[in-house]
């Protein structure tokens, strides 16, 4: 049977990824009829390929705080959603920094204290024990986070959606958004290849393809697609025991458990930008397995012994500088026109405080939960970039 659209809602979601997932599920918990169209499938894009990184450091507060009021949806799902598991694993995480991050990574963790979260300094003998057999050439500090973790994204999606539905919230899956429709200077709607939806608003939570259909409402969005690839190494008999989550700024790369026999590697460069969307990411690239075996093996030796398993790229939008545009598009478009698109990678852990603080400002105005205003497509409009109070640089190159 074809894909079917309603032909009324309050809102549309363009997009059933974590991110429209979560929109959807915080709208219709506040009794608004939500229709969500997605292209593929629940998770299909930019989610079923995260690395699922569940914590809170950032060199941006705004970030950290989001985060922060995410992770209690993932630690007490029942409670919040109640429908799914997101497969919540705690095993802590790990940032690593040499002499020229050092001082950052000091003021940030000090920020995110402030705001409450479990974290601290450590130094190279604390992380030395926190991750056995690492190589510390060059590294002096650490933020850690003893209760952090990972998640599995597909699974997190899956449940907002599940608890929007039954809260009548529907999915129309296999349907492709063709252009916004607009009169008078306000949305009207938005048109499918399976029918039109008439609604007053319409989110673009789209990912790789947001910016194609903000187009259609003649709306420039600087999303370019953003393809990034991830590996999976089987784990040695000789590993430790426990392996938390560690992001190598120094090594530009990260890596995680998956299970108890596997270890999730990704790199912070090699990262190919724009393109179509609709190119295929499925595929790993040969020659990044080979920098991510020397990388990793350079930070934790015994991983020599391990061996490869399998790969696949991903892809996200990414902007300028890196960070997501969240907010009505304004002067820019039609009244009711609204984005959350460009998470550039990072979107996963913050996406139930992102959903919840856009459908406060939707419906009451501003956002309660988290001030999301400094992500407002009014940085973009004026041409300012957003940037951390102790920065890093940028994440990926």
């Amino acid at each position: 049977m074809s894909p079917r659209v309603p032909a009324t809602a309050d809102v549309v979601v363009v997009g059933a990824g974590v991110q429209g997932a979560s929109l959807a599920f915080h709208l219709a918990q506040r009794g608004v009829r939500v229709a969500v169209v997605e292209r593929s499938a629940v998770a299909a894009g930019a989610t079923g390929h995260s690395s699922g990184f569940v914590r809170m450091h950032y060199d941006l507060a705004v970030e950290s705080a989001l985060a922060w009021a995410s992770f209690p949806y993932f630690t007490s799902w029942d409670q919040h959603v109640g429908a799914g598991d997101p497969g919540f694993v705690r095993t802590g995480f790990l940032q690593l920094a040499d002499e020229h991050d050092a001082p950052a990574l000091r003021a940030n963790v000090g920020e995110q204290m402030r705001l409450g979260i479990r974290t601290s300094v450590v130094s190279p003998a604390a992380i030395a024990e926190i991750v056995q057999g690492i190589v510390l050439d060059g590294i002096v500090a650490g933020a850690y986070e003893p209760l952090s973790g990972y998640a599995d994204p597909s699974g997190t999606a899956s449940g907002f959606i599940a608890a929007a539905s039954r809260l009548g919230a529907t999915l129309s899956a296999g349907v492709r958004a063709i252009a916004i429709r607009s009169e008078g200077g306000r949305v009207t709607g938005l048109a499918t290849d399976a029918g039109e939806i008439a609604a007053p608003v319409v989110i673009i939570a789209a990912g790789a393809w947001s910016a194609v259909l903000a187009a259609t409402a003649g709306v420039t969005v600087p999303v370019e697609p953003w393809r990034h690839d991830t590996a999976y190494f089987g784990l040695p008999s000789s590993r430790p025991s426990s392996i938390p989550v560690v992001l190598d700024r120094p090594g530009a790369v990260y890596f995680r458990p998956e299970g108890r026999d596997l270890l999730l590697v990704g790199l912070e460069t090699h990262n190919v930008l724009g393109g179509s969307p609709d190119l295929p990411v499925d595929v790993g690239d040969p020659s990044f397995i080979e920098v991510a075996v020397e990388r990793l093996c350079r930070r934790v030796p015994w991983m020599a012994l391990g061996d490869v398993r399998t790969s696949h790229g991903g892809q996200d939008g990414i902007t300028p500088d890196q960070r997501a545009i969240l907010g009505p598009v304004g002067s820019a478009g039609p009244d009711g026109l609204w984005l959350a698109c460009g998470f550039s990678g990072t979107g996963f852990k913050t996406a139930p405080a992102i959903g919840r603080s856009m459908s406060e400002w939707i419906l009451d105005g501003h956002p309660a939960t988290v001030d999301i205003t400094p992500f407002s497509f009014a940085r973009i409009v004026e041409g300012w970039r957003l940037e951390g109070e102790h920065p890093y640089g940028p994440l990926w190159s």
